[in-house]
């Protein structure tokens, strides 16, 4: 996902610069002419401003969908797509995600990183050794969850946070885990 994860280690720029980032989902329609409302995964807005053609996606199944309006009305974020002029046509997209090029996704402050970038990365402890690896990361009550595959193939969530992970090193696919207990 578009997700942004808020963290404190050296940003790098991204191996993956061509990677596609699902931004938000597509919700309820909203009033008479087509527009549908949008959850933005990053919090932000924006950026949607910038979208002229987006992929909407709904299991493996995409589409290509030209953006023709963007509102933002207070907190709410409305887009209408073109071809859609009813909120019956505008109810078939609810539950879509909302997927385009990484330069269309909200910009990272220093220390964020986007979920995709960090999927995939090797986790090691201080001393190099290899831990396991990052399968994916999931939103907690208390914030981001990282879900690490260990060598045995057990899973083990451990917050990402700075208590938890020191350097992330994008270019070398690689992120310290400082405190490995957690991994018990």
């Amino acid at each position: 996902m578009g997700t942004k994860v808020p963290q404190e280690p050296n940003q790098q720029i991204s191996p993956k610069p061509d990677m596609r980032l699902s931004l938000g989902l597509v919700g309820a329609p909203f009033g008479l002419k087509g527009f549908v409302k949008v959850k933005p995964f990053s919090g932000e807005t924006s950026h949607f401003s910038r979208l002229k053609d987006v992929t909407l996606r709904r299991g493996d199944k995409e589409e290509k969908r030209e953006v023709a309006e963007h509102v933002t009305k207070g907190e709410t974020l409305l887009l209408r797509f073109a071809g859609i002029d009813k909120p019956e046509a505008a109810a078939l997209l609810q539950g879509a995600e909302i997927v385009t090029g990484r330069e269309y996704a909200a910009p990272l402050k220093e220390g964020e990183f986007y979920v995709e970038d960090l999927k995939g990365l090797e986790v090691t402890g201080t001393g190099g050794e290899v831990l396991g690896q990052i399968t994916d990361v999931v939103e907690g009550g208390g914030g981001s969850l990282t879900e690490i595959k260990l060598l045995s193939n057990e899973k083990r969530f451990v917050p990402f946070r700075n208590e938890f992970f020191g350097d992330v090193d994008l270019l070398k696919g690689k992120i310290v885990l400082l405190e490995p207990w957690i991994l018990e």
